[in-house]
C-alpha cells in the first residue's frame, strides 16, 4: 500500500511516500528565514507559501520516484491542530487529488502523528505512555492503541517550546531559538537553583511554562548585557560563558519539569513498560538522555524519533495515515479541517473490508 503524506500546519510545506510502513522518500520547503525576520510565524504568510510550494513539491516527489499519481492508495493530510488558513492548503490539495486519482483520503491528528511516527525506526507494542513536547503542545497521553489516545495531562498556558524561543528571542538568538539554546546549553554549565521548577507542587500531570518564562525574563533584568545581543560567534562554544550558563540553567529548569511529570505519569500506570516522546523538543540533547536514563532506571524503554522526524514532517503523517489504512479506515471528501484549540472529532469511516499492507 502507497500512502502519500501532505503536512502544512504550520510553516514547513512537506510531502513524504510510505509504502508499506517504510518511508520511501520526503520533500520540504521551509519558511523558516521568512518568518524569522519577524520572530515569529505569521500565519497569513505561511498559507501563502503553501499555495507556492505544495504543488512543485507534489511533482518532485512523484517524478523523483518514478511514481504515477495513479499508484498512490491513500492520501493523508494534516487536518489539524495548527493554524487554520495553512490546514485549509493541505486539506484541500489532498481532497482535490484523491478526488482525481480515486484513493482513499485519510485526515491525520498532527499530535497522535508525532508520537507513532516512532514506529517508522523503532518497533512497539501499545500500551505506550506519550510525551509529546512541542512549540504549541506539551501533553502527556495513555495511548492504547492508534485510536484511543487518552490525554492525563497538557499545559495550562505555555508550551515548553514556546518559553524556549521567548527567551531565545530576549536573547537575540536567531529563529527558531530553540536549537540555539539547545547547543548553547550543551556547551555552558547550569545553575540548578537559579530558575523554577513549574507545577510540580500541585500533584498533577499538567504541565504550565509560563511561571519559567517569566522568571527567566526578570532574571535576565540582572543581565542586561545578555538582552537583544546580535551575536556574531560561528560556534556555541565561541559564545560568553555567561550567555552559555544561562542557556543551560534554563534548559535544565525545562527538562527537570518535563521528566518529572513523566515520572509521574509513569509512576501511575506501573504497568507500561515503554515511553515514546516526540515533538520539536524531544530533540533537546537534555531530554533525550534524561528520558534514556528516566527508563532505564525503571527497567523500561524510552523510544523517540530521530531529530528530524522530530520536526514537523509529512512522513509521519503517511506513516500514521497507513497505520489506519491497512485496518480499513478513512475519510470521505466532507471532512473539516480543525484549527488549533479545537477537538478533533473521531469521524473516520471504517471499511467491511479491512485493506491488505
Amino acid at each position: 500500500m502507497l500512502c502519500l503524506g501532505i503536512e502544512t500546519s504550520c510553516d514547513e510545506t512537506a510531502l513524504a511516500l510510505v509504502r508499506d510502513g517504510n518511508l520511501i522518500d520526503s520533500v520540504l520547503a521551509s519558511q523558516s528565514d521568512i518568518h524569522a525576520l519577524f520572530g515569529g510565524v505569521v500565519p497569513e504568510l505561511a498559507s501563502r507559501e503553501h499555495c507556492r510550494y505544495i504543488g512543485p513539491l507534489f511533482d518532485e516527489l512523484v517524478q523523483r520516484n518514478g511514481i504515477l499519481p495513479g499508484q498512490i492508495d491513500v492520501v493523508s493530510v494534516t487536518r489539524g491542530p495548527g493554524l487554520l488558513g495553512s490546514l485549509l492548503v493541505g486539506v484541500a490539495f489532498a481532497k482535490a487529488l484523491s478526488l482525481t486519482i480515486d484513493a482513499k483520503l485519510l485526515g491525520i491528528n498532527h499530535l497522535h502523528a508525532h508520537l507513532l511516527a516512532t514506529g517508522l525506526e523503532q518497533n512497539f507494542r501499545f500500551p505506550v505512555l506519550g510525551l509529546l513536547v512541542s512549540g504549541g503542545h506539551t501533553h502527556l497521553y495513555h495511548i492504547q492503541n492508534i485510536k484511543d489516545f487518552r490525554q492525563i495531562g497538557k499545559t495550562l498556558d505555555d508550551a515548553a517550546g514556546e518559553a524556549f524561543d521567548k527567551v531565545g528571542k530576549t536573547l537575540g538568538l536567531p529563529y527558531p531559538c530553540g536549537r540555539a539554546v539547545d547547543a548553547l546549553a550543551v556547551a555552558g554549565t547550569a545553575d540548578p537553583h537559579l530558575l523554577p521548577r513549574p507545577c510540580l507542587d500541585n500533584g498533577t500531570l499538567d504541565f504550565s511554562f509560563s511561571g519559567l518564562k517569566t522568571a527567566a525574563l526578570r532574571c535576565l533584568d540582572n543581565y542586561p548585557e545578555l538582552r537583544n545581543r546580535a551575536y556574531s560567534f560561528k560556534s556555541a562554544g565561541e559564545a560568553p560563558d555567561i550567555l552559555k550558563n544561562f542557556c543551560a540553567s534554563f534548559n535544565l529548569a525545562v527538562v527537570d519539569t518535563l521528566c518529572d511529570k513523566t515520572r509521574r505519569a509513569l509512576d501511575a500506570y506501573p504497568e507500561i513498560r515503554t515511553l515514546l516522546f516526540a515533538g520539536g523538543v524531544a530533540s533537546n540533547t537534555l531530554l533525550r538522555e534524561r528520558m534514556a536514563e528516566l527508563a532505564r532506571r525503571r527497567g523500561s524503554r524510552a523510544l523517540s524519533p530521530s531529530p528530524a522526524l522530530c520536526t514537523d514532517n509529512a512522513a509521519m503523517i503517511a506513516y500514521a495515515a497507513w497505520l489506519f489504512a491497512k485496518e480499513g479506515f478513512c475519510h470521505a471528501l466532507d471532512m473539516e479541517t480543525i484549527p488549533r484549540g479545537t477537538p478533533i472529532p473521531d469521524d473516520m469511516i471504517e471499511n467491511k473490508q479491512r485493506t491488505a499492507a
